[in-house]
């Protein structure tokens, strides 16, 4: 059985997308199976293994928009489809999505448990990423709820950490309906050490978050957006670069989290 992860935080440009992209490459790169659940009607993911044009065309019976709709039947194995990149399987999403993704998701009834239900029938992926979109809404909650464990990518920069504590407190209220549900940490993002800014507010994420903070930081680096430019993970279109390392040290951290919080799954 395999371990679901989702990426969530109510900030845009917090790198969540990139995050789930880059990471997807380096766990299908070392072997695993992994799907990626695009949750954001911005359908930021979908477009960086599929481009833009094929996104937008998606009727919403291609997308997880389907997931929500009564009269439609959601299946993952038609609704997953293959990127480029061997190993890694796709629920897209786009425009369609956004009317789903409504406020004061906990009234949403079974509704809120659209993802879960997805995902629950046994399936042979060894990890799940969710990038969820920059609110918690409907989708984000879905997530929560379909999810073993949340990651909190988190800028170190003023707009980037407003919010943490809703962000925070929806885990929480997740936690109830979801008792599986696991914090695994804040994860220090998009870091650029020569400014001094960026310094103080990872020192004041880590003063005031401790050990939930991943100690692993992912910078700053050009060879993110020239990757993602070329639709490939940068642990395949740039393996020995510095962007690449960050991402395996990541990747690392993550499976010794997951083991230490003895969420027994097959990435750990």
């Amino acid at each position: 059985m395999g371990i679901t992860i989702c990426f969530i935080n109510q900030k845009g440009g917090c790198g969540k997308s990139s995050t789930c992209f880059h990471l997807a490459g380096h766990l299908a790169q070392s072997g695993l199976r992994v799907l990626l659940i695009d949750a954001d009607p911005q359908g930021s993911l979908s477009q960086g293994f599929l481009g833009s044009n094929i996104v937008e065309s998606l009727e919403p019976g291609e997308t997880l928009a389907t997931v929500f709709r009564e009269d439609a039947f959601a299946d993952l194995a038609t609704l997953a489809t293959s990127t480029p990149i061997s190993n890694i399987e796709l629920v897209p999403a786009n425009q369609h999505l956004a009317a789903w993704n409504t406020p004061s998701p906990e009234e949403l009834g079974l509704r809120q448990f659209m993802l879960a239900s997805l995902l629950e029938p046994t399936h042979d992926y060894d990890v799940t990423l969710i990038d969820c979109p920059p609110n918690l809404y409907a989708c984000s909650w879905n997530a929560l709820l379909a999810s073993d464990c949340v990651v909190i990518p988190v800028p170190p920069e003023d707009f980037g950490t407003q919010g943490l504590r809703a962000v925070l407190q929806a885990i929480d209220q997740a936690g109830q309906l979801n008792p599986k549900l696991t914090l695994l940490g804040l994860l220090v993002t998009r870091m650029d050490r020569r400014l001094l800014v960026h310094r103080a507010y990872e020192q004041k994420l880590r003063r005031l978050y401790g050990e939930t903070v991943f100690e692993t930081v992912v910078p700053e680096a050009a060879a993110f957006k020239v990757a993602l430019a070329c639709r490939q993970p940068v642990s395949h279109y740039s393996p020995r670069s510095s962007a690449a390392a960050a991402i395996a040290a990541m990747a690392t951290e993550l499976r010794d989290r997951i083991h230490r919080q003895q969420i027994c799954r097959s990435v750990a």
